[in-house]
């Protein structure tokens, strides 16, 4: 059966069944959520333009790829500004690229979304064609980021770059409850996670622990004026919109977590996570004011606790942050993948790649003697 290969700019001409049944259950991949990012104002301004590539075989979509046309590398938390600074300096012109990703948001899962019954050969059609996009329009680059490691063949065979990188998850094994995850720390970690959840006690906050329906609109405004808050101290104008957040509910039905902290009737810090499949993502935080070690209790001890009492395999909070592996966490892979159209270029960044994978690799062994249990877990 011939395949045939589309460019959609919109995702909302796209079935949402259709779609979803090649996204399965990663609430990033879903139409809801990439549709939401379109339809609320969140894309455009940040300089994200969809193209996703779409595979079609007797009329029925077969296979799928996130992708965009970037005007600038803000939200994709896998670097290229070096990239992009030596090639303007050496004549060319950097961007526009292309990104297949989830953006603002380095949460690893499928690229290439595949039908059960795709018949052979899409994905590398997929592959194929946004390198093609690159030639015809003269573009760069296409960089494919957090894709899994199973994808990386195909991308191999199609000439990409390997990038490797690291972020820290929480994985449950099992555990009754908080302090059955506590009795695997060794005493020093054990013991400094229960002086900081102590710490936080003494300000005598409530904690509200929202999901699904119980997230109301006034919610929803308040967590977003903490999210917008800790742009304007951090990184400068917010990504996400307050419609994409009043949406969520309807677009990702009980896929939305909101922990929230009250002080008297007034809310003073929030933090806010999306699950699926299995795994919790925590996403976002933002604060009214400091609170001592407020910041660990919602994002993170808070959301291990949800994980524990919901049965969810693991905790996902986000890029960066060695100071996870003091509180349980472990460091993971993460992968890139770049297709560079200079030949002058692509040379220079598989050099500096083949050095940067050393490092890491060694950076990642050592890591792995920092962890916070007492033996190493199985």
């Amino acid at each position: 059966m011939s395949v045939e290969i589309r460019v959609v700019e919109a995702l909302a001409t796209i079935a949402a069944p259709a779609w979803d049944a090649l996204a399965g259950a990663h609430p990033f991949l879903r139409h809801g959520f990439l549709h939401g990012l379109e339809a609320s104002a969140c894309l455009a301004p940040q300089g994200w333009y969809p193209q996703h590539l779409t595979a079609w075989a007797g009329g029925r979509l077969v296979g799928a790829m996130p992708l965009y046309l970037r005007d600038n590398s803000y939200g994709e938390f896998v670097f290229d500004w070096s990239w992009a600074d030596a090639y303007e300096r050496a004549g060319g012109r950097y961007y526009p690229k292309l990104t297949t990703a989830i953006p603002f948001s380095p949460v690893s899962g499928p690229r290439l979304l595949l039908a059960a019954d795709a018949p052979p050969g899409v994905a590398a059609q997929l592959v194929e064609h946004a390198r093609a996009l690159c030639d015809a329009n003269r573009l760069s680059s296409w960089h494919c980021l957090f894709p899994p490691a199973g994808e990386l063949p195909i991308y191999a065979e199609a000439g990409l770059l390997p990038r490797a990188g690291c972020q820290y998850h929480w994985f449950n094994r099992d555990f009754a409850d908080f302090d059955a995850f506590l009795a695997i720390l060794n005493a020093k970690r054990r013991k400094q996670i229960k002086r900081e959840r102590r710490l936080v006690a003494e300000h005598e906050l409530t904690i509200e622990v929202l999901s699904g329906d119980a997230i109301e609109a006034d919610h929803w405004t308040v967590f977003h004026r903490f999210y917008c808050s800790t742009f304007a101290r951090k990184w400068g104008e917010p990504r996400l919109t307050e419609d994409f957040f009043q949406q969520l509910n309807q677009r990702l039905p009980n896929s939305a977590l909101l922990i929230l902290a009250r002080a008297g009737t007034r809310y003073v810090a929030g933090a806010f996570a999306l699950h699926g499949g299995g795994i919790l993502y925590g996403r976002h935080w933002g604060c009214r004011a400091h609170y001592d070690q407020l910041h660990f209790e919602l994002c993170y001890y808070r959301t291990i606790e949800y994980c524990i009492a919901h049965g969810l395999r693991a905790l996902d909070a986000g890029a960066q942050g060695e100071h996870k592996l003091a509180r349980g966490f472990e460091p993971v892979a993460t992968w890139s993948v770049h297709w560079i159209r200079d030949p002058r270029l692509r040379r220079a960044v598989d050099d500096f790649l083949r050095h940067e994978r050393a490092a890491m690799e060694e950076h990642m062994q050592a890591l792995s003697r920092h962890v916070a249990f007492r033996h190493e877990p199985s």
